[in-house]
């Protein structure tokens, strides 16, 4: 992969300067996106590291890996464990890594990174990110290639946190388009899957972000087209996180104490898009094989709407 060098925390516009974001090469993260005037994600991109994982791109696994460890048929693979409080891996393996800034202009980004047969995870794939900005927010498109001789299993996922503008995030009203969600034990893995319909999980009528479950994984079963999941405020006016239909998982973490970058903390909540749910290299479920030389292409982005 040819690359540029690698720069710290750059900013891309759209041409009628409306729209306006900041990507850093760390986990090739969105830092800030600001449509006019409001901004649609926690704003850390005055803040050091990678709170909370604001913004952080998942490959070549969303969430977690129950114990660290994974089967590919009898072949037992061992992942380092980043979760040790819960003995998982978590966030895949590109969270820590400063992504190659491979083209920068006035309205795009794109970011790379090579993953080489790291331990427990015994494959090549090119990771590229691409951010580019238009006059109601930002699309996001990331490919995996498999650079190796075999097959090579890849889910993939983002970690943004919603806002829209000042508002308290946890007065918003939230939607999550899904059908089905999962039961999780304490360490956050999925148990169990059930219809939300009736239920307190069924997020597809808004609710108050105050009242939607603290912890949950979701995933829309039927339909082939874009997921939608909205934050509205008071007047109608909409933050929306849209997906292609490869992101049928939606994983939804609220977190009561996110820095604020006037200081202090404040509540957030992240709506991560993901095709497959936690823990898919032991499971299988959602997760995706490619052949040598294969290239795997999906797309979301964030809009404001109203």
């Amino acid at each position: 992969m040819t690359s540029a060098r690698t720069r710290t925390r750059l900013t891309i516009e759209s041409a009628s300067g409306t729209t306006a974001a900041t990507v850093d090469p760390l986990a090739a993260s969105l830092r800030r996106l600001v449509v006019r005037g409001d901004d649609l994600v926690e704003p850390t991109d005055d803040l050091p590291g990678l709170p909370g994982m604001a913004g952080a791109t998942l490959a070549p696994w969303p969430n977690r890996v129950e114990d660290a460890q994974w089967w590919q048929g009898e072949r037992r693979h061992d992942l380092d464990v980043s979760e040790p409080e819960l003995g998982n891996a978590n966030h895949g393996l590109v969270a820590g890594r400063r992504f190659d800034v491979l083209r920068h202009e006035a309205a795009i980004i794109e970011l790379g990174t090579l993953i080489r047969h790291p331990r427990g995870f015994p494959f090549d794939l090119d990771v590229i990110v691409r951010y580019a900005v238009d006059d109601v927010g930002v699309t996001v498109t990331t490919d995996a290639l498999n650079a190796g001789a075999e097959r090579a299993p890849v889910a993939l996922g983002a970690h943004p946190y919603l806002r829209l503008g000042t508002a308290p995030v946890d007065r918003l009203l939230l939607s999550v388009e899904a059908t089905h969600a999962y039961r999780l034990d304490d360490r956050h893995i999925p148990r169990e899957r059930f219809p939300v319909a009736g239920t307190a999980s069924d997020l597809r009528t808004p609710r108050p972000v105050a009242d939607a479950p603290g912890h949950a994984t979701f995933v829309r079963e039927a339909g082939d087209g874009m997921l939608r999941h909205r934050l509205t405020d008071a007047s109608g006016r909409h933050v929306e996180l849209w997906a292609g239909a490869d992101y049928r998982w939606t994983q939804l973490y609220r977190a009561d104490a996110f820095p604020a970058p006037e200081g202090g903390t404040r509540p957030a909540v992240a709506v991560e898009p993901m095709t497959a749910p936690p823990n898919a290299l032991r499971t299988g479920e959602g997760l995706r094989w490619l052949e040598p030389g294969e290239r795997w292409r999906v797309a979301w982005g964030i809009r404001l709407l109203g």
